[in-house]
Protein backbone atom coordinates (compact mmCIF):
# COMPACT_ATOMS: atom_id res chain seq x y z
CA UNK A 1 0.00 0.00 0.00
CA UNK A 2 1.41 3.42 -1.02
CA UNK A 3 1.30 6.31 1.61
CA UNK A 4 0.40 9.92 0.52
CA UNK A 5 2.16 13.03 0.99
CA UNK A 6 1.56 16.40 0.65
CA UNK A 7 3.78 19.30 -0.38
CA UNK A 8 2.97 22.91 -0.05
CA UNK A 9 3.91 26.59 -0.36
CA UNK A 10 1.73 28.60 2.35
CA UNK A 11 2.18 32.07 3.30
CA UNK A 12 2.47 32.96 7.54
CA UNK A 13 -1.50 33.58 7.42
CA UNK A 14 -2.01 29.89 5.67
CA UNK A 15 -2.53 30.87 2.25
CA UNK A 16 -1.55 28.73 -0.81
CA UNK A 17 -2.79 30.50 -4.09
CA UNK A 18 -0.42 31.42 -6.70
CA UNK A 19 2.67 30.72 -4.93
CA UNK A 20 4.76 30.37 -7.87
CA UNK A 21 3.84 33.65 -10.32
CA UNK A 22 1.12 36.84 -10.99
CA UNK A 23 -0.82 34.69 -13.28
CA UNK A 24 -1.12 31.45 -11.90
CA UNK A 25 -4.49 31.57 -10.34
CA UNK A 26 -6.31 34.95 -10.51
CA UNK A 27 -9.79 33.41 -8.73
CA UNK A 28 -11.19 35.60 -6.60
CA UNK A 29 -9.89 38.64 -7.72
CA UNK A 30 -6.26 37.66 -6.28
CA UNK A 31 -3.37 40.21 -6.66
CA UNK A 32 -0.44 38.68 -5.01
CA UNK A 33 0.59 35.63 -7.22
CA UNK A 34 4.43 34.34 -7.17
CA UNK A 35 4.94 35.55 -3.12
CA UNK A 36 7.20 32.44 -2.94
CA UNK A 37 9.36 33.80 -5.71
CA UNK A 38 12.22 35.56 -3.80
CA UNK A 39 12.44 33.10 -1.31
CA UNK A 40 13.94 30.78 -4.11
CA UNK A 41 17.37 30.29 -2.59
CA UNK A 42 20.01 27.28 -2.65
CA UNK A 43 18.85 25.66 0.58
CA UNK A 44 15.26 25.70 -0.75
CA UNK A 45 16.23 24.08 -3.65
CA UNK A 46 17.77 21.19 -2.17
CA UNK A 47 14.80 20.20 -0.35
CA UNK A 48 12.97 20.22 -3.19
CA UNK A 49 15.53 18.16 -4.79
CA UNK A 50 15.25 15.84 -1.87
CA UNK A 51 11.35 15.78 -1.42
CA UNK A 52 11.74 14.59 -5.92
CA UNK A 53 14.14 12.51 -4.79
CA UNK A 54 11.29 9.55 -3.37
CA UNK A 55 8.06 9.41 -4.97
CA UNK A 56 6.72 6.51 -7.18
CA UNK A 57 3.43 7.99 -8.69
CA UNK A 58 2.03 11.93 -8.39
CA UNK A 59 -1.25 12.96 -7.49
CA UNK A 60 -2.24 16.02 -8.83
CA UNK A 61 -6.00 18.91 -8.99
CA UNK A 62 -7.12 19.89 -11.86
CA UNK A 63 -5.39 23.66 -12.23
CA UNK A 64 -2.49 22.36 -11.05
CA UNK A 65 -1.95 19.85 -13.54
CA UNK A 66 -2.34 22.68 -16.10
CA UNK A 67 0.23 24.40 -14.48
CA UNK A 68 2.58 21.39 -14.62
CA UNK A 69 1.65 20.32 -17.97
CA UNK A 70 2.24 23.71 -19.26
CA UNK A 71 6.07 23.68 -18.27
CA UNK A 72 7.37 20.89 -16.98
CA UNK A 73 7.54 18.69 -20.69
CA UNK A 74 9.35 20.99 -21.81
CA UNK A 75 12.31 20.38 -19.50
CA UNK A 76 13.94 17.67 -21.02
CA UNK A 77 17.45 17.43 -18.96
CA UNK A 78 17.93 14.06 -17.57
CA UNK A 79 19.61 15.56 -14.65
CA UNK A 80 17.08 18.00 -13.88
CA UNK A 81 15.82 15.85 -10.64
CA UNK A 82 12.30 17.73 -10.79
CA UNK A 83 11.55 17.02 -14.54
CA UNK A 84 12.62 13.48 -14.39
CA UNK A 85 10.47 12.76 -12.24
CA UNK A 86 7.37 14.50 -13.00
CA UNK A 87 7.77 13.23 -17.15
CA UNK A 88 8.86 9.50 -16.41
CA UNK A 89 6.56 8.63 -13.41
CA UNK A 90 2.55 8.28 -13.67
CA UNK A 91 0.64 11.06 -12.76
CA UNK A 92 -3.21 10.72 -11.84
CA UNK A 93 -5.64 13.84 -12.00
CA UNK A 94 -8.38 14.01 -9.86
CA UNK A 95 -10.89 15.92 -12.49
CA UNK A 96 -14.63 16.56 -13.65
CA UNK A 97 -13.97 18.75 -15.97
CA UNK A 98 -10.90 17.10 -17.94
CA UNK A 99 -11.78 14.70 -21.24
CA UNK A 100 -7.87 14.04 -21.72
CA UNK A 101 -4.48 14.57 -21.28
CA UNK A 102 -1.65 14.58 -23.54
CA UNK A 103 1.06 14.46 -20.81
CA UNK A 104 2.39 10.87 -21.26
CA UNK A 105 1.87 8.47 -18.12
CA UNK A 106 -1.45 10.79 -17.01
CA UNK A 107 -4.68 9.16 -16.11
CA UNK A 108 -7.64 10.75 -14.83
CA UNK A 109 -9.83 10.43 -11.96
CA UNK A 110 -13.13 11.21 -12.87
CA UNK A 111 -14.77 9.51 -10.04
CA UNK A 112 -15.97 9.77 -6.33
CA UNK A 113 -12.15 11.16 -5.52
CA UNK A 114 -12.25 10.13 -2.10
CA UNK A 115 -13.34 6.82 -3.65
CA UNK A 116 -10.80 6.80 -6.40
CA UNK A 117 -7.91 7.99 -4.08
CA UNK A 118 -8.33 5.42 -1.44
CA UNK A 119 -8.46 2.57 -3.99
CA UNK A 120 -5.21 4.55 -5.73
CA UNK A 121 -2.96 3.94 -2.35
CA UNK A 122 -4.51 0.23 -1.93
CA UNK A 123 -3.19 -0.28 -5.65
CA UNK A 124 0.48 1.12 -5.59
CA UNK A 125 3.69 0.83 -3.43
CA UNK A 126 6.40 3.62 -2.19
CA UNK A 127 5.20 7.06 -1.97
CA UNK A 128 2.41 9.35 -3.96
CA UNK A 129 3.27 12.91 -4.00
CA UNK A 130 0.22 15.56 -4.15
CA UNK A 131 2.00 19.31 -4.75
CA UNK A 132 -0.20 22.48 -4.44
CA UNK A 133 -3.79 20.93 -5.88
CA UNK A 134 -4.92 22.94 -2.33
CA UNK A 135 -8.51 22.15 -2.79
CA UNK A 136 -8.11 18.52 -3.31
CA UNK A 137 -5.83 18.39 -0.40
CA UNK A 138 -8.54 19.73 2.00
CA UNK A 139 -10.91 17.10 0.66
CA UNK A 140 -8.29 14.42 1.07
CA UNK A 141 -7.25 15.56 4.47
CA UNK A 142 -11.18 15.83 5.39
CA UNK A 143 -11.05 11.70 4.99
CA UNK A 144 -7.38 11.37 6.69
CA UNK A 145 -5.79 9.72 3.54
CA UNK A 146 -3.00 12.30 3.75
CA UNK A 147 -0.18 10.29 5.37
CA UNK A 148 2.90 13.03 5.53
CA UNK A 149 2.36 16.97 5.00
CA UNK A 150 5.72 18.92 3.86
CA UNK A 151 4.35 22.26 4.73
CA UNK A 152 7.22 25.10 3.55
CA UNK A 153 6.11 28.29 5.68
CA UNK A 154 6.87 31.34 3.70
CA UNK A 155 7.38 34.66 6.07
CA UNK A 156 4.85 36.78 4.27
CA UNK A 157 1.25 37.61 4.92
CA UNK A 158 -1.24 38.30 2.64
CA UNK A 159 -4.64 38.63 4.03
CA UNK A 160 -6.58 37.23 1.46
CA UNK A 161 -6.27 34.19 -0.73
CA UNK A 162 -7.20 30.74 -0.43
CA UNK A 163 -6.20 28.69 2.66
CA UNK A 164 -5.51 25.43 3.32
CA UNK A 165 -6.58 24.97 6.71
CA UNK A 166 -10.13 26.73 6.25
CA UNK A 167 -13.07 26.95 8.59
CA UNK A 168 -14.70 23.23 8.84
CA UNK A 169 -11.30 21.24 8.32
CA UNK A 170 -11.30 18.19 10.41
CA UNK A 171 -9.46 18.50 13.76
CA UNK A 172 -6.08 16.13 12.88
CA UNK A 173 -3.00 15.71 15.25
CA UNK A 174 0.02 15.36 13.35
CA UNK A 175 3.71 14.81 15.13
CA UNK A 176 6.71 16.79 13.57
CA UNK A 177 9.38 14.58 11.64
CA UNK A 178 11.30 17.42 10.88
CA UNK A 179 12.03 20.86 10.70
CA UNK A 180 14.62 23.28 9.22
CA UNK A 181 14.87 26.98 7.97
CA UNK A 182 16.41 27.63 4.62
CA UNK A 183 19.14 31.05 4.57
CA UNK A 184 15.80 33.25 3.11
CA UNK A 185 13.52 32.51 6.22
CA UNK A 186 11.38 29.63 4.79
CA UNK A 187 10.68 26.95 7.44
CA UNK A 188 10.22 23.92 6.32
CA UNK A 189 8.13 21.48 8.56
CA UNK A 190 7.41 17.66 8.06
CA UNK A 191 4.65 16.05 9.41
CA UNK A 192 3.20 12.56 9.98
CA UNK A 193 -0.88 11.84 10.38
CA UNK A 194 -1.50 10.68 14.08
CA UNK A 195 -5.06 10.37 14.42
CA UNK A 196 -7.66 13.06 16.45
CA UNK A 197 -5.89 15.75 18.27
CA UNK A 198 -5.94 15.32 22.39
CA UNK A 199 -7.43 17.59 24.73
CA UNK A 200 -6.23 18.77 28.29
CA UNK A 201 -6.54 21.61 30.88
CA UNK A 202 -4.21 23.95 32.53
CA UNK A 203 -6.61 24.89 35.74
Amino acid sequence: MATLSLTQFLTLDGVYQAPGGPDEDRSGGFEHGGWSVPFGDEDFGRQIDRIFARPTAFLLGRRTYDIFAGYWPKRTDPADPVASKLNALPKYVATTTLDSADWAGTTLLRGDVVQEVAALKESLDGEIQMHGSGGLARTLLAHDLIDTLHLHLFPVVLGTGFRLFDEGTRPTAFRLAEARVTGSGVALHTYERAGRPAYGSYA
